[in-house]
């Protein structure tokens, strides 16, 4: 999941018809599952980076977000959401179904896997941008390094009307001045989960995740 403009990404009506007739490189964004994807883009040229993050953070993150959503049904409480997220009745639907399919694709020369941790951790070193740019065959001007860093922080995000959704109040939220940026940081769901929930949680992360190299998930 992520927090690309839901009007933006290729599922959508106006992100897919944003996109369809558009020729050229292009920039594509989409939260979709790999079963979802057209079979096309397997044989393409096409590079893809997929972002990951820990999934007890996003749950947190999802149940803060759905509670927002007008044209979704709402969680009633935390706990409710926690069941909904690890049956995989959640929004792109589970987590490690997602996971696992697309990570069926690591190893090839055409993919790139990122975590939200390390693009956090990554601030001030750089590299990871720099990877993105060798994986992509782009290279960056230092002060358009340094400008890309500064307006991608979240500082400048939350106040920047393209991207923290104040543009778009009735339309996607119930509440005249939610926003999509909430706090960008990792670790937030020891906040929020309960010592059995943490235990619940464990437990059925190592049962679906068994078979995906654990440095894969660089989160504690």
């Amino acid at each position: 999941m992520s927090t690309a403009r839901l009007d933006l990404t290729l599922e959508a009506e106006y992100g897919y018809n944003s996109l369809k007739d558009k020729e050229g490189p292009r920039l594509i964004s989409s939260h979709l599952p790999i079963q979802l994807i057209p079979k096309s883009l397997f044989s393409s040229k096409a590079k893809v980076i997929y972002l990951i993050r820990s999934p007890r953070d996003i749950l947190v993150s999802g149940y803060f977000f759905q509670s927002k959503l007008n044209f979704i049904k709402k969680p009633e409480s935390l706990e409710q959401y926690f069941e909904w997220f690890t049956q995989g009745n959640v929004l792109y639907g589970s987590w490690f179904d997602h996971t696992h399919g697309w990570m069926s694709m690591r190893g090839k020369e055409n993919f790139l896997i990122l975590s939200y941790e390390e693009l956090k951790w990554d601030t001030r070193t750089r590299s990871t941008v720099e990877k993105i740019c060798q994986f992509i065959g782009k290279k960056l001007e230092p002060e358009e390094l340094n400008s890309l860093l500064k307006n991608s922080s979240f500082h400048i995000m939350k106040e920047n009307k393209m991207s923290n959704y104040s543009l778009l109040h009735g339309q996607y939220f119930n509440e005249k001045n939610a926003s999509l940026m909430r706090k960008a940081i990792y670790g937030d769901w020891k906040n929020y989960f309960m010592v059995a929930q943490a235990e619940a949680f464990d437990k059925i992360f190592q049962e679906k995740m068994a078979d995906v190299p654990q440095e894969m998930f660089p989160w504690e």
